[in-house]
């Protein structure tokens, strides 16, 4: 009986640490994907991806105001 115990306890024991490494690991490569925009590129709209290349400085203003109408 008192076997079957210790048995039993480290298979808990075990299973919690495999458990607990499984969301570690699923925790870190989802933070990683999350980082920088909170909405992935595909949701963003036209108008919103024009905004972030013109506040990274990929775009000059007079660019940006010729594609900003562009878009109208």
């Amino acid at each position: 009986m008192m076997g079957f115990g210790m048995i039993g306890g480290m298979i808990l024991f075990w299973g919690l640490l495999i458990l607990l490494a499984v969301l570690l690991i699923k925790g870190l490569f989802h933070s990683n994907q999350t980082v920088g925009n909170n909405r992935s590129s595909t949701t963003l709209s036209p108008r919103e991806i024009l905004e972030q290349r013109y506040a990274r400085g990929e775009i000059t203003r007079e660019q940006f105001l010729q594609m900003q109408k562009d878009l109208q």
